[in-house]
């Protein structure tokens, strides 16, 4: 073990004997505690339903009150307090990618492979060159979970390196209050930076008693915006809708039907061809500025059986389909086939599975077995005719079967036992040069433990094992002297976690709550995926880049009727096992791709501690806060131009606050105001091409009618 891995283990050490000295100054358990930390939240994406502390998975939940207190522009600015968690590419609503425990890089081909992401269970996908991974409004949901680590693989599916990140929708029943049938909800918010604003409108109606329905639409528009050191973010303008459409039919007291329909549109005219990240125009690769018009929808039927009088029934079954297109006209700069061009992903899924659970005289068994199947379209064509060599077009048929067996036994010790197996058939389009189909099987077994102490405390470990088959793209794309690679091997991943969860209650006052959670992983990648850039007479796509990533997350929060604080710390450290060599191109480029043993992962975050801490006055029914961003030197800089643009360690500070009246003449009536980054502070955050965004003001005001 390395002097960093040491320190690593040295620092979770040091953090659970001071979260036992905790524990045991506060041991009582408080089951009547109002103050809810956000460890405590409910986590339904990873098997039966459990809080996240007594979850043997690092797992964060991000509510409706978080999502409305950041008051997004963007899906990517939700996810800027959940550690091990990095946005990558840029803040253009169509350049956000994830980076999940440092894998995700925004030009990486299978990076968007390698991150689950679900909406209402309906799996997403895209990838194109330049472009982000995931088009959305994040007035669309009501709660996000992000389970990192690839132990989620067995109910996700095969090669979710990283982790899953699940949307869930709003629903008709979060806006009806009890006594009424309906409610109806205006909103409108205000961004200074690039004069953004959103108006959105939403109705909730109870047709009878067992039907209900929502219906909402948002408009959202900026100008370019402006970054911290007076330059702008070329792009960054836009206006796009988005709406939801959602029916619930409650059959009888248990089960349920469930139809929804959402749509985000834009349609940016005159955009930088490069969305990830700024190309300045004295760069050889700036491809200038492109037409785009973007789509993504998704349509899900869902139906849901607990059957509490069955313990041999809890049934779950949901259709999907998916689609995301992008037609872009236009172009500015000549450069081939990846000009004017439509490109698309249209995936449909069956999802079905059932928990049995059987119990005894001190334990209890919930088995979840199920079948996953889907059937993914991907095109790429060119106006006028032709071929992308370089986003090849195919269809893409996975199906996967999967048990996982949670037995807990006394209350005390929680034992997770988990396997998957995927079959996955690539079939290449027909105008290709390379039309042999291609399939493979890939296995992801897991085992997870979890042994609590007392209802305060208690450990927990894994190991998870799974394999990442090739996508389309790595499999048959080619370009000019570089040829598609059918002998292609899958990843595979090694993950092991060690961590613990305390929590403490009435420690300053009745009724309050502190969650602590910590967890130390280590991820050892070999077959890795990777383009073998500017290399001739070769695959564009080979196996080499072995990898080992470990590091720790920390995650802690507070909550009182007079305040709350939270702390969110990300430490990601990683390294190549197997060497890349670049060649084919000039010294300069070759020197750059080239990685050898023991040379860092360049896909790593920086090391980063979001703290927040804030007040309530709830006689006045007003929160308030301030959120102060910690970010050191990054282990390896991603290079950007010119090289003075380097990111280094950096700070920045957010204050916000809001009220929301729960009675008399302004009930239903909501208003939050953030100023963030406030001091105006000039920075680049690692795998970002893009330097901070300026201080920007924002105010949301909210109103719901109820009927």
């Amino acid at each position: 073990m390395g002097l960093v891995q040491s320190r690593a283990v040295a620092l979770m050490c040091g953090v659970a004997l001071g979260a036992v000295a905790l524990q045991g100054a506060a041991a009582q358990s408080n089951v009547n505690t109002t103050n809810v930390t956000l460890l405590e939240r409910l986590v339904i994406g990873a098997g039966a339903p459990k809080v996240a502390i007594n979850t043997p998975q690092a797992v964060t939940v991000v509510s409706q009150a978080d999502i409305d207190q950041k008051q997004a522009s963007s899906t990517g600015e939700i996810f800027d307090e959940i550690p091990g968690v990095t946005m990558v590419g840029s803040e253009r609503v169509l350049g956000e990618s994830f980076n999940i425990r440092g894998i995700g890089a925004a030009e990486t081909s299978g990076d968007e492979a390698r991150i689950a992401i679900t909406v209402d269970g309906a799996k997403k996908f895209y990838e194109q060159y330049r472009m982000g991974s995931f088009f959305s409004d994040p007035e669309l949901y009501k709660q996000v979970e992000v389970l990192r680590g690839p132990a989620s693989s067995t109910l996700y599916g095969a090669g979710a390196m990283a982790g899953v990140i699940n949307f869930t929708t709003k629903d008709a029943s979060d806006f009806i209050r009890d006594g009424q049938t309906g409610a109806i909800r205006v909103k409108g918010s205000y961004n200074s930076n690039g004069n953004g604003t959103l108006v959105s409108g939403l109705i909730a109606h109870q047709i009878n008693e067992t039907f209900e329905i929502l219906a909402t639409g948002n408009l959202r528009q900026s100008a370019v915006q402006t970054l911290a050191n007076g330059g702008t973010l070329p792009g960054s303008e836009f206006s796009a809708w988005s709406g939801l459409v959602k029916g619930t039919m409650h059959l009888d007291d248990e089960q349920v039907v469930r139809l929804s329909y959402q749509q985000w549109a834009t349609n940016a005219l005159k955009q930088d061809y490069a969305q990830t990240g700024t190309i300045p125009l004295t760069n050889p690769q700036n491809f200038g500025q492109i037409d785009r018009n973007v789509a993504d929808k998704t349509a899900v039927l869902s139906y849901e059986n607990p059957a509490s009088d069955n313990d041999m029934l809890d049934l779950k079954v949901q259709l999907s389909y998916s689609d995301t297109t992008v037609a872009q006209r236009n172009p500015t700069v000549n450069i081939g086939t990846i000009g004017a061009a439509d490109y698309g992903y249209g995936t449909t899924q069956l999802n079905a599975q059932n928990t049995s659970k059987f119990a005894g005289e001190g334990w209890e068994n919930f088995l979840t077995y199920g079948v996953q199947a889907s059937h993914q379209v991907r095109t790429a064509a060119p106006v006028g005719g032709g071929v992308i060599t370089t986003h090849p077009e195919g269809t893409s048929t996975n199906v996967g079967v999967f048990a996982q067996s949670e037995h807990t036994i006394n209350d005390a010790l929680t034992l997770i036992g988990g396997a998957r197996l995927d079959y996955s058939n690539l079939v290449p389009s027909s105008a290709l040069t390379t039309t042999t189909p291609n399939s493979q099987w890939a296995f992801s077994p897991k085992l997870a433990a979890l042994y609590a102490f007392s209802d305060n405390f208690n450990v927990f470990g894994s190991v998870a094992h799974t394999e990442r088959m090739p996508t389309l793209d790595e499999m048959f794309q080619y370009s000019g002297t570089r040829t598609a690679n059918l002998n292609l091997r899958k990843e595979s991943s090694d993950n092991f976690e060690l961590g613990f969860g305390t929590t403490a209650y009435d420690l300053v006052e009745d009724g309050d709550s502190l969650g602590f959670k910590a967890t130390g992983f280590y991820n050892n990648i070999t077959d890795g995926i990777r383009s073998n850039p500017r290399t001739a007479n070769a695959p564009y796509f080979v196996n080499i880049a072995g990898m080992r990533i470990w590091g720790v997350e920390l995650e802690g929060a507070y909550e009182s009727e007079q305040m709350f604080a939270r702390l969110a710390y990300t430490f990601t450290r990683g390294d190549y096992t197997q060497p890349f060599v670049g060649a084919g191109g000039t010294a300069a480029t070759n020197a750059s791709n080239t990685r050898n043993v023991g040379d860092p992962v360049d896909t790593l975050p920086q090391d980063k501690i979001v703290a927040t801490i804030g007040g309530r006055l709830p006689e006045y029914d007003i929160e308030f806060g301030t959120k102060v961003t910690l970010a050191a030197n990054p282990i390896v800089a991603v290079d950007t131009v010119p090289a003075s643009a380097k990111p280094t360690g950096w700070a920045s500070v957010d204050v916000f606050a809001s009220w929301k009246p729960e009675g008399g003449q302004f009930k239903g009536l909501e208003a939050q105001f953030s100023v963030e980054n406030i001091f105006d502070a000039d920075y680049r955050e690692n795998l970002s091409m893009d330097r901070s965004k300026g201080r920007t003001f924002k105010v949301t005001l909210a109103k719901q009618f109820d009927y």
